[in-house]
């Protein structure tokens, strides 16, 4: 699997069922010694009244995935 096909898959977490977001919109921190992934950036949920244009990020191990399925990926956090 390349990277690009992870690209419209959602993010589910196992615990609790929570829609975290999609890949697309994330950004990945890349080991750039050996090309690994080591962390999805996914955006927070935006609200919709953001005064001060900041929004957080949920950092996801790459080591959380459990199992990367036809539409969603599942992770464990």
């Amino acid at each position: 699997m390349v990277l690009n096909d992870l690209g419209g898959k959602e993010l589910v977490n196992l615990n609790n069922g929570e829609r975290l977001g999609i890949i697309a919109d994330c950004d990945i921190i890349i080991d750039i010694k050996t090309g690994k992934l080591l962390t999805l950036l996914v955006p927070e949920q935006k609200l919709q009244f953001n005064i001060f244009g900041q929004s957080g990020y949920k950092e996801i191990p790459w080591d959380s995935i459990r199992k990367i399925g036809n539409d969603m990926v599942i992770v464990e956090i």
